[in-house]
């Protein structure tokens, strides 16, 4: 009985989390101006519009260029802080507390302060800028992630290679990246995601040349609402699910690794 009232619970509550995407993802397909149901028929069109409209496409391509910028930027900055911050260093606690601290302030009061500091700098309204803000935002998923992969390596193997004689820089290559690299791979995602996602950051630190996807999608809520807005949405689902998969299979093969590298 227990049991299945877990299943029951466990079941509404991923629902309850899955209706907004559910309802949203059919809209896609729709052959109407409008975002209604019932579909009065499918239809490619809105991801015709999607690629062939200039400030759809020219969102799209910025998105990408930004996101990947930050993913690669913020994965460095986050596995070097949680690789310092794995030792015993002094004021270890602050320190993390500074990295997460972007995970709580408001996004408003970073982007007035990115803005203000951005233009003394000369890198506002620049694709620089733009991955800086985002970075600085996703630092603190990939800090975590990555500080929980490292927590979950056996401290015996790193000694173990050590006492066969590798160097720390190669026990650093060879065993503790290679059992980390599920961790980073998160940080990496869930940094391109928030890179994604991300709207109010943009709008302080993005000129014009600088429009996201997400960005197009606010304004076009806020000009007219599309169902261009849905097919967008539907890439966004699908793009986090092949990644969220990838990250599913390498962590798999991490354990496995693991589990043959573990010392008897």
């Amino acid at each position: 009985m227990l049991n299945a009232l877990k299943l029951t619970f466990g079941s509404l509550a991923v629902l309850f989390l899955l209706a907004p995407l559910l309802a949203i993802m059919p809209l896609a397909f729709t052959s109407s101006v409008f975002l209604t149901y019932p579909l009065p028929g499918a239809s490619w069109r809105w991801f015709d519009e999607l690629l062939t409209a200039d400030a759809w496409r020219r969102s799209i391509g910025n998105t990408l260029l930004i996101s990947v910028g930050t993913a690669l930027l913020s994965t460095g900055l986050g596995t070097l802080a949680a690789l310092g911050l794995r030792g015993k260093l002094p004021l270890a606690g602050v320190f993390r507390t500074l990295f997460l601290l972007p995970m709580v302030v408001p996004a408003v009061v970073l982007g007035v302060g990115m803005q203000l500091l951005f233009a003394r700098l000369g890198i506002s309204n620049t694709y620089v800028g733009v991955i800086v803000a985002h970075t600085v935002v996703a630092v603190p998923f990939v800090l975590v992630s990555v500080s929980g992969a490292l927590a979950g390596i056996d401290p015996r193997v790193e000694r173990a290679a050590l006492s066969l004689g590798a160097p720390p820089v190669t026990v650093f290559w060879r065993v503790t990246l290679p059992l980390a690299a599920p961790g980073v791979v998160s940080g990496a995602v869930l940094a391109f995601a928030t890179s994604l996602d991300e709207v109010v950051l943009t709008l302080f630190v993005a000129g014009p040349n600088q429009r996201t996807l997400a960005r197009q999608m606010f304004s076009t809520i806020r000009e007219n609402i599309s169902p261009a807005i849905a097919a967008a949405a539907f890439l966004f689902i699908l793009g986090t699910l092949l990644l969220a998969a990838l990250v599913l299979l390498l962590r798999r093969r991490t354990a496995a690794r693991m589990k043959a590298a573990a010392p008897v």
